[in-house]
């Protein structure tokens, strides 16, 4: 079966409090999809976020004294060098314009993954959780993260197979810079019911040589994949259905996809 991705066009605004599940189940029959056993939905981080709650506006945040001299090395917002300090387990670099941390669920990305596109709050939705009771005009929101994209994930894909019968894997991207190279590309940040890597040694190739090294980051693979079908602008596609998956679906967790401090080459 060829690997198919196929972008869920009809999916609204997201706000604080939207059920995903059912939105995607609508978006599915909308876009004329029968879910199959096997399929995966890829959901950007954006829209969890926004249902979750995620948002905040910087009106609310009282920079530390170490986000004032980080925010003066920085050049940033000192409002947004606080935020990135939260949602950090440790500062790796500095340079103006970008902080580089590990982020505190365990992956080393630029800035905490904070994010200022396609936030503001839609109008009449009600507030977020954070920064609850301020109005639209004039503040400045970002986006933080999910604070727990496996969990998400799982929640999601659990109610989807319950309304569906399907057993599916579900499973949450952000866009990430990378070490040595220009560009974005989507990686994957939270899944439930798909393998995060697939360990191929041993396996043999063409001529019979058994793989020594080969560790595939399968769920990375296909992220970067969704990523370019969703796009990162004004395309407005945060939801990708993916059939013909080359690999068993099993029950992955973003762990499996960090390399640990001591085998980290690049710190």
């Amino acid at each position: 079966m060829p690997l198919t991705l196929t972008p869920l066009a009809h999916i609204p605004l997201i706000r604080h409090g939207d059920n995903l599940a059912d939105i995607l189940v609508s978006a599915l029959r909308a876009n004329d999809i029968q879910l199959a056993d096997g399929d995966i939905l890829v959901v950007t981080s954006k829209i969890v976020s926004k249902a979750e709650g995620r948002m905040v506006n910087l009106a609310t945040v009282t920079p530390s004294p170490r986000a004032l001299e980080l925010a003066e090395q920085t050049q940033k917002d000192p409002r947004l060098v606080e935020l990135v300090l939260q949602e950090s387990a440790e500062i790796l670099r500095t340079r103006p314009g970008t902080i580089i941390v590990e982020h505190r669920l365990g992956f080393v990305c630029a800035n905490a993954g904070i994010d200022h596109s396609n936030v503001s709050p839609t109008p009449n939705s009600p507030p977020p959780i954070l920064g609850e009771g301020l109005g639209v005009g004039g503040e400045e929101w970002v986006l933080l993260l999910p604070q727990d994209p496996d969990l998400s994930s799982r929640k999601m894909r659990d109610e989807i197979q319950s309304k569906t019968g399907k057993h599916i894997g579900v499973m949450i991207i952000d866009s990430h810079g990378r070490a040595w190279r220009i560009g974005t590309v989507g990686v994957c940040i939270g899944l439930s019911g798909i393998p995060a890597v697939v360990d191929e040694r041993g396996w043999k190739d063409l001529f019979g040589y058994e793989l020594k090294i080969t560790i595939v980051g399968v769920a990375d693979e296909l992220a970067a994949a969704a990523s370019l079908v969703m796009g990162q602008a004004a395309e407005g596609t945060p939801a990708v259905h993916v059939r013909g998956f080359p690999y068993p679906l099993r029950e992955g967790s973003l762990k499996e996809l960090l390399r640990p401090k001591e085998q980290d080459m690049f710190r």
